[in-house]
């Protein structure tokens, strides 16, 4: 019976942990042909926390940014990614 539990117990922290996305942070980026489109490129979600994920989302940003040529927009989102 104890052990039971126990597993209840890790089951619905780990439940919990998954639902949280507050540290989470999502990069997106727009269309050359329609500026209102939002496209995935990358999740920032690691266990350091909602700062360090933030930070290398704007990071990340800028050298996609930065690189010649690009004519897209790029920003980041708190959260996992959405349409």
């Amino acid at each position: 019976m104890a052990l039971l539990r126990l597993l209840l117990c890790l089951l619905l922290v780990l439940i919990a942990s998954c639902s949280d996305d507050s540290s989470k942070y999502t990069l997106y980026r727009n269309s050359v042909l329609d500026e209102n489109m939002r496209l995935h490129v990358a999740s920032f979600d690691s266990s350091d926390g909602e700062s360090y994920n933030s930070e290398n989302c704007q990071i990340a940003a800028g050298l996609f940014v930065a690189q010649p040529g690009v004519k897209v927009r790029y920003w980041c989102e708190k959260g996992r990614f959405r349409k």
